[in-house]
């Protein structure tokens, strides 16, 4: 079955499950994962500009998208000529299905479930020992955040952060001051590329708290991404409990 992945997350997990270059004939721009594999893949746009006509010479069998990553119209038209899945991840749960999915349609079932078992594992493990609340920034020039609506949030509670924005839905806008109750700030390195002077720049506001730039792709790929985060998320949580002490 030729497939094309118009999501980098999907698109990693489709090779861990087990498939090639063979299979896997399109992806984004921002599929990054396997740089081994997806660098003999063909190219079809980024997420949200996807190149319909490139899609068409391909003629693959299916093509996974993704309802918040995805334009919708980009994806309505395609399901005029190709058979397309469209996934949706908010919760542990929904990545489970996914997994669960993808294993039924490629015939990779005992794999997806590997996969599946890996991430519980790794959840369980990362616990900190009491709440700490936390603020997790996506973006600046506006400052925005993310709501309990995300999959962020999800991953975030998971291991013992409680959200202070969790009263809000999907990636609000903020001002610095609304920062004030966070014990720390998580500065993502994705989609904006948060960098150490971002760090100084908040510090001049908050000299007194934990700032810290943290993985983007720990917390918001899903697929199979998590089962490698294990000893990020130990490394993480180690560094919060120096900070409690």
């Amino acid at each position: 079955m030729k497939v094309i992945s118009l999501v980098p997350s999907i698109t990693e997990a489709l090779f861990d499950l087990g498939l090639t270059e063979h299979e896997v004939i399109g992806r984004t721009k921002f599929c990054i994962h396997p740089e081994n594999k997806v660098k003999n893949v063909a190219v079809i746009g980024g997420t949200k500009n996807i190149h319909i006509d490139k899609i068409r010479a391909l003629q693959p069998d299916l093509i996974l998208a993704n309802k918040e990553e995805n334009i919708k119209e980009q994806v309505e038209a395609l399901m005029d000529d190709f058979k397309v899945v469209v996934t949706n991840v908010e919760t542990i749960e929904d990545n489970y299905y996914l997994l669960k999915t993808l294993g039924n349609i490629f015939n990779k079932e005992e794999r997806a479930q590997q996969f599946n078992l890996k991430i519980y594992d790794v959840l369980e493990q990362a616990k900190l020992d009491s709440p700490v609340k936390a603020a997790y920034l996506i973006w600046k020039n506006p400052y925005m955040t993310i709501g309990s609506d995300t999959f962020i949030h999800k991953i975030l509670a998971e291991i013992g952060f409680e959200n202070i924005f969790k009263d809000k839905t999907r990636y609000p806008e903020i001002q610095m001051e609304d920062l004030a109750d966070a014990d720390v700030i998580m500065l993502s390195s994705e989609p904006f590329p948060f960098k150490e002077k971002h760090i100084e720049e908040m510090k001049t506001f908050y000299p007194d708290k934990k700032i810290m730039i943290v993985d983007g792709e720990a917390f918001s790929w899903y697929g199979t991404h998590i089962a490698k985060c294990g000893d990020y998320f130990k490394e993480l949580l180690a560094e919060i409990h120096a900070m409690q002490r």
